[in-house]
């Protein structure tokens, strides 16, 4: 009986055998199909990529020189600069950059560390996710109601800077919180262990192993904040201003406002699209120098941790 059983066995199995050849070849195919649709999509992304740099290098030759980013915002396009546009968004990052570090990753570490579970943590983290998703020009409207008019801020560089930290804010909460999360249990484990309190644990133990999370979302946050056009478009700021911001109460314009409107302008002026493609560069200068830092300070932590 045992080797009829093992006979039958045997049977069906190689009966099966040409549908299982037959479902790994489907599967097969199903990969190569696959793999040569995400191939072409990253070739084509980068081709739109290659296209739109060559684009922009070649109209910004000849206009981006020392004269041009030391110069002032001019009716001229000859005479255009602008050192005081660059200067703005430096302004805006400096208030930007540590009111949203600071919030964010304090939230973070009270939504994972102290808040207490149940509905009403689940609930704030919904609606932070949520605020992620959120059009950019909404938080104009909130900025423009609360900072420039509820609290007569108009369009300084405060009222900026708060406006942008609102928007990416959500970004860095949720990031943090993720990197949080990822910190190994057997960590903060050693850490009570060896009698160290909640805040010694988290200050010594879990914040330096999240730092690389935590700065990799906000170089995200951060890139996106000094590239938004809208929140400040509805905020007010001016497009043509030569005075040089020297405080954060001052008018200020911004990298991505003067390209805005330099574009618009090329119906009337054409010369207003090099200029454009100039001030295009330099902002991608100052994101890829940005960014640069910022992995070079991550790199620092994960080979430390």
């Amino acid at each position: 009986m045992g080797v009829e059983f093992m006979h039958e066995r045997e049977t069906k199995n190689y009966s099966n055998a040409p549908m299982n050849k037959s479902n790994m070849n489907r599967r097969i195919l199903i990969d190569k199909v696959a793999k040569m649709l995400f191939l072409s999509s990253t070739l084509f992304a980068l081709l739109v990529l290659g296209v739109l740099l060559y684009r922009i290098g070649t109209q910004s030759i000849g206009w981006l020189d020392l004269d041009f980013l030391t110069g002032k915002l001019s009716i001229f396009p000859e005479k255009a600069g602008i050192y005081g546009v660059l200067l703005g968004s430096v302004w805006l990052m400096l208030v930007v950059t540590p009111i949203t570090l600071i919030i964010g990753v304090s939230t973070a570490i009270y939504l994972e560390e102290y808040a207490t579970k149940g509905r009403l943590q689940t609930f704030i983290k919904t609606n932070i996710s949520n605020l992620a998703g959120v059009p950019s020009v909404i938080f104009g409207l909130l900025g423009l109601t609360v900072f420039g008019r509820l609290f007569g801020l108009g369009s300084s560089i405060l009222a900026g800077g708060l406006t942008m930290s609102l928007l990416i804010l959500p970004i860095v909460v949720v990031a943090s919180q993720e990197a949080i999360r990822a910190v190994p249990g057997f960590l903060r484990d050693a850490s009570y262990a060896m009698g160290a309190t909640k805040w010694v644990t988290i200050r010594t133990v879990i914040l330096p192993v999240a730092i690389p999370g935590i700065l990799t979302g906000s170089i995200l946050a951060l890139s996106r904040a000094i590239g938004e056009t809208a929140p400040l478009v509805v905020l007010g700021v001016p497009t043509l201003i030569l005075k040089v911001p020297t405080s954060v109460m001052d008018d200020f314009s911004a990298l991505p406002i003067q390209i805005y409107y330099w574009t618009l302008d090329t119906v009337l002026t054409p010369e207003y699209a090099n200029l454009a493609a100039a001030t295009i560069v330099v902002l991608l200068m100052v994101l890829f120098l940005m960014n640069s830092t910022a992995i070079i300070i991550r790199n620092k932590f994960q080979r430390r941790y």
